[in-house]
């Protein structure tokens, strides 16, 4: 008789790791790469903190929101 416990979606080994891990470590890689942007633009205390507030608080929309709208124009253009 055969005693290895059933297959299930839980019982995934290393590819269910593997994937914890990238849906746990992208998020924070892109909080910290947008939160070193925001550091490094030429905002304001306030504005650099309310970015950062909106990056860390909303994921994905926030970081969207400060790529198209929140960099100042200057450091788009390479200027």
């Amino acid at each position: 008789m055969d005693q290895r416990p059933p297959k299930t979606s839980a019982n995934l080994g290393c590819l269910g790791t593997v994937l914890a891990i990238l849906i746990i470590l992208v998020p924070i890689i892109g909080d910290i790469t947008c939160t070193v942007l925001i550091i490094e633009d030429d905002l304001s205390v306030t504005e650099k903190i309310l970015w950062i507030l909106a990056c860390w608080l909303t994921q994905w929309i926030g970081r969207t929101l400060y790529l198209l709208v929140g960099q100042r124009r200057n450091r788009l253009l390479g200027v």
